[in-house]
């Protein structure tokens, strides 16, 4: 089953949209990144077609379940892809997972923090979230120090159920 309508809202710079099938060419480039991999973890997607059925069997499917999921984020000025955001339901948490990736080329540029800013606000106002949760590995001190300045606390360590490393957590209540 496909998506009937996308979600999308806007910032000053940015278009966020659901992603759709037709973002698998930029999925596959932002999850073969360096940083996706380390960060993030490798997901084996290794050309265009595994990317479409990331996107059918990962994303489409708890988009429609819950009415959220995977954001494509896009520069208005000129509507390059340059990463994702979005919010996530896993396993062993119990609230939203915030989360997010971009490309190299456009970190250190505002758009993570100006993307997830409209997306936590989203979150509390549209889908009405109480509560929000992010993790991060250890080492990945940009993504921390992002969750800081949205209002996000660490409150521990969280291990994803079968898997041995410990993620820092962070929480966020009833919004910003």
């Amino acid at each position: 089953m496909l998506i009937l309508f996308t979600m999308a809202f806007e910032t000053e710079r940015l278009l966020i949209r659901s992603t759709t099938i037709e973002d698998a060419p930029f999925i596959m480039e932002l999850m073969n990144t360096p940083q996706w991999i380390t960060n993030i973890g490798n997901r084996n997607i290794r050309n265009v077609d595994d990317a479409k059925n990331y996107i059918l069997d990962k994303m489409i499917p708890q988009y429609e379940k819950l009415g959220y999921s995977n954001n494509t984020v896009i520069r208005k000025s000129d509507n390059v892809k340059i990463g994702t955001c979005g919010l996530y339901k896993r396993d062993g948490l119990d609230s939203v997972d915030l989360g997010f990736a971009f490309l190299p080329e456009f970190q250190k540029k505002g758009y993570a923090y100006e993307s997830n800013l409209q997306l936590v606000k989203t979150a509390f106002t549209f889908h009405h979230l109480k509560k929000l949760k992010a993790i991060t590995i250890k080492e990945n001190i940009a993504s921390q120090n992002l969750l800081l300045k949205l209002g996000f606390k660490p409150i521990g360590f969280f291990e994803i159920p079968n898997e041995e490393e410990k993620l820092l957590l962070f929480e966020l209540d009833g919004g910003l």
